[in-house]
């Protein structure tokens, strides 16, 4: 049996260790897109902030730890996937046949259409390459101008002030963060930035950008100019699905999958960021670009292709995030159901903040921002689905019983 997965990311990875566990004598090639060993998005914040050497990105510390596996890593891109003769076109001009296909190519980061996008000076901060680059240009003053504080723009901050860049963010909407959090959580998540010393432009985003003399000259809707050193792009970003057009694989906003993790072609499936697959919560098909849910679907795609039935539970959406030492926390419905109720809880001078959504008397969602204690017990009670009973009106009351809640609705259950 001959496996392809295309990607090598945290779902790719796992899912060639746990093919080779369920097949000792198939054959297991991971295609990766950048040269190196398979690593972690999520490690760049840290080699940023000189937490880790480049070699603790790695996702695998052990440098033989594929070739023991017999893992073939193969460094270059897929173009194309043939899906009528089981081949995948690699960037080479090559191409590899496969029996059984597993696509985890992730995410690419969104491209803002300005003009001057294209210039010298201007960087995403997604790949180790990206990460080399900006570090290579880290002096004390260096400045920054970041369009974008979502998940990703937030927690590259803290390594961004560590090399000592001067730092402006550029916000389009009213609020940082604005996938995983409330404008009150938001509100508290600008404060503390603004305290550590970044500027944040809300209601903000450049009409294009030009150089002059090496600099960078940010031009803003307001006739403002921002002079930069280096424009860094953090708008968000997208499935990794271009290679597949003319595939016949279904496709929505990623690659539809059924609970097997299968795609609408026998025999290809799909784990990660690409993966459009039903919420645990509402049914609903959606792209969940979270790691631990990466790992859980490229395990279960990889048992379903080694011929061992397994299904997925479906994706439970949650997010946590360190942004410059605040922590900030979001869980299933948080913005709230048709109907439901909701309670929360405020504390501006230190920082802390529950925002608690009911549908009946079930917790189906929750924003926190500096309450770092009880985040197994909201996705216990998220997720299980469980019932509150009395605890309801308690939480109704005050949200920050959330523990207690949380205990008594597993005793009951137990």
């Amino acid at each position: 049996m001959r496996h392809l997965i295309i990607g090598s990311g945290p779902a790719g990875v796992i899912a060639a260790e746990t093919l080779r566990k369920a097949d000792p004598v198939a054959e297991i090639t991971l295609l990766c897109g950048e040269a190196g060993p398979p690593y972690s998005r999520m490690a760049i914040p840290y080699l940023l902030r000189g937490n880790i050497v480049e070699a603790g990105t790695h996702l695998r510390q052990d440098p033989a730890h594929y070739d023991r596996l017999r893992i073939q890593l193969v460094q270059v891109r897929a173009q194309a996937v043939d899906t009528a003769t089981r081949t995948v076109t690699l960037g080479n001009g090559k191409s590899l046949p496969y029996d059984r296909l597993l696509i985890a190519t992730g995410s690419r980061p969104s491209v803002e259409t300005i003009p001057g996008f294209d210039l010298p000076g201007v960087h995403s901060c997604w790949t180790l390459e990206d990460a080399r680059t900006i570090l290579a240009k880290a002096r004390p003053g260096t400045r920054i101008v970041q369009m974008g504080a979502g998940f990703v723009g937030c927690i590259i901050m803290e390594g961004l002030l560590t090399q000592g860049f001067d730092l402006t963010i550029l916000v389009r909407s009213g609020y940082m963060v604005r996938r995983m959090m409330n404008a009150t959580a938001s509100g508290l998540l600008r404060s503390w930035c603004e305290a550590k010393g970044v500027k944040i432009l809300t209601h903000t985003q450049p009409k294009g950008i030009t150089s002059e003399g090496g600099v960078l000259q940010v031009a803003l809707a307001d006739g403002r100019m921002l002079p930069a050193d280096i424009y860094l792009s953090a708008v968000g970003v997208d499935p990794n699905l271009g290679f597949l057009q003319g595939s016949g694989i279904e496709l929505g906003h990623g690659i539809l999958v059924d609970a097997n993790l299968q795609s609408s072609v026998p025999g290809v499936y799909a784990a990660g960021d690409v993966a459009e697959a039903t919420d645990c919560l509402n049914g609903k098909r959606q792209l969940n670009a979270i790691q631990p849910n990466a790992v859980d679907q490229g395990r279960i795609a990889a048992l379903n292709m080694a011929g061992r039935p397994a299904r997925f539970k479906g994706s439970f959406v949650f997010n946590v995030l360190t942004t410059l030492g605040l922590v900030s926390s979001s869980f299933g419905e948080w913005e709230g159901v048709p109907g439901g109720e909701s309670a929360e809880v405020l504390d501006e001078a230190r920082y802390r903040y529950i925002n608690l959504q009911f549908d009946g008397d079930r917790l189906v969602g929750a924003n926190t921002v500096g309450f770092t204690d009880h985040v197994g017990a909201f996705r216990g009670l998220i997720e299980g689905r469980l019932r509150l009973g009395v605890w309801k009106q308690r939480l109704l009351e005050d949200p920050t019983q959330i523990m207690q809640a949380y205990l008594a609705a597993t005793h009951s259950v137990a």
